[in-house]
C-alpha cells in the first residue's frame, strides 16, 4: 500500500461521496441487486459525531478510500469502508481498517463493531482478517441498524452480521493480525 490517511476535511465531502459510488457499484454488481440505496452525502457524513479517515494516492495524491466511524451513544461503529475499485486489492482497505482502529483506541475506545455481508469476501470475510469477530448486537443503536438495513432493502440480498473488534495495545495497534499467535 503507498499512499496517506489523513483526517477528512469538509473540502473532502465530494470524494467521499464518489467514492462511496464507485464502491458501491462493485457491491451491487456482486450482489446482483436491483434496488441500492444512493451514496450517503460527504457533508453529512463529516458532520456525523464520530471520524473518517481519507486515503490519497501516494503518487498522484488524489483520494482512492476512506473509513468512517460513527460514536454512536459512546460506541465506535465502522459506518463505511469504500476504496475505489481500480485502487483495490492493493492493501488500502486494511491500512483504512488499521487505521481506524488506532484512532477509535486513541479516542479511548475499547471496541468497534461494524455491521456487513456475512458472505461476501470483501466484507465479513476481510473484516475477520482484521481482528472483527461475529457479534451479537448489544445497544439500541446496534439493534436499530437492524431495522434501518430492512427499511433500506439492503438485508435481501444476503446475511448481515455484525462483527466487534476489541482493542488494545498488542494487536490492533501494532498492525499485527490479532489471531495469530506470537
Amino acid at each position: 500500500m503507498s499512499g496517506t490517511i489523513r483526517p477528512a476535511l469538509s473540502t473532502d465531502a465530494e470524494h467521499l461521496q464518489a467514492i462511496e459510488s464507485a464502491a458501491d457499484a462493485l457491491l451491487i454488481d456482486a450482489l446482483g441487486a436491483w434496488e441500492w440505496p444512493d451514496a450517503e452525502d460527504g457533508a453529512a457524513r463529516l458532520a456525523a459525531p464520530g471520524f473518517t479517515l481519507l486515503l490519497e494516492d501516494e503518487d498522484t495524491r488524489s483520494p482512492v478510500g476512506f473509513v468512517h466511524v460513527l460514536d454512536a451513544d459512546g460506541h465506535a461503529h465502522l459506518e463505511q469502508l469504500s476504496v475505489i475499485p481500480s485502487a483495490g486489492r492493493q492493501g488500502h482497505g486494511r491500512a483504512l481498517v488499521r487505521a481506524a482502529l488506532r484512532e477509535a483506541h486513541e479516542r479511548g475506545y475499547s471496541r468497534v463493531t461494524l455491521r456487513t455481508y456475512a458472505e461476501v469476501p470483501w466484507n465479513a470475510p476481510f473484516y475477520a482478517t482484521c481482528g472483527f469477530l461475529e457479534s451479537l448486537p448489544e445497544t439500541a443503536f446496534q439493534r436499530a441498524l437492524i431495522d434501518t438495513e430492512a427499511e433500506l432493502g439492503i438485508d435481501r440480498y444476503g446475511r448481515r452480521v455484525q462483527m466487534t473488534a476489541e482493542l488494545d495495545d498488542r494487536t490492533h495497534l501494532a498492525g499485527k493480525d490479532p489471531r495469530a499467535t506470537d
